[in-house]
């Protein structure tokens, strides 16, 4: 849960920035909010997360363009490009490397256990994330040119973070079956 409300805690801060004091602040919190939690991580974990760097620099460069243009197309713009990334990434992986990315993402939580999921399943599991990033990005492109602002944000905040819960939860019950009680 910890680690679950520090990812998202720029995600948060961005939406409280924009109820009391609009796009064009929430835009600015969350660049810096972004840029310290990269920062925090590198001090105590002595590693760049890759994640939140791709994160920021995305958010830096649309939301830079917010700020200057004075246009929240830009804002809206990010998560897009954030999670086609990520999904391209996944795609990659199918091909490139012996491990796809799930699957090296994944390989510390489960430990030894992951040794006994067949490499057919984390293919599909990695294609699975593929489409879902994808399919993610361009739902969030259509209520950012469908419906106003504060319906866009709404939805950038509940409705993809509960996206992202559910998909994960729906993942980790496919690997359930491939886990043993015994350490």
């Amino acid at each position: 849960m910890q680690t679950f409300l520090y990812d998202f805690l720029p995600v948060l801060l961005f939406l409280f920035a924009f109820k009391f004091y609009g796009i064009y602040v929430a835009t600015t919190v969350g660049i810096v909010a972004t840029a310290l939690q990269v920062i925090a991580t590198r001090a105590f974990k002595k590693k760049f997360d890759k994640q939140q760097v791709i994160t920021l620099i995305v958010f830096v460069i649309f939301g830079g363009m917010t700020l200057y243009f004075h246009n929240p197309i830009f804002i809206k713009w990010k998560p897009t490009i954030v999670f086609w990334i990520f999904g391209f990434a996944f795609l990659g992986s199918q091909f490139v490397g012996k491990r796809t990315l799930i699957e090296r993402m994944l390989e510390s939580v489960l430990e030894k256990q992951a040794a006994s999921v067949p490499n057919i399943v984390w293919k599909r599991l990695n294609l699975a994330w593929t489409v879902f990033f994808i399919l993610l990005g361009t739902i969030n492109l259509y209520v950012a040119y469908t419906f106003s602002t504060e319906i866009w944000v709404n939805f950038k905040v509940y409705g993809i973070m509960s996206l992202l819960l559910i998909f994960s939860f729906i993942q980790a019950l496919c690997l359930t079956r491939y886990m043993s009680d015994t350490k």
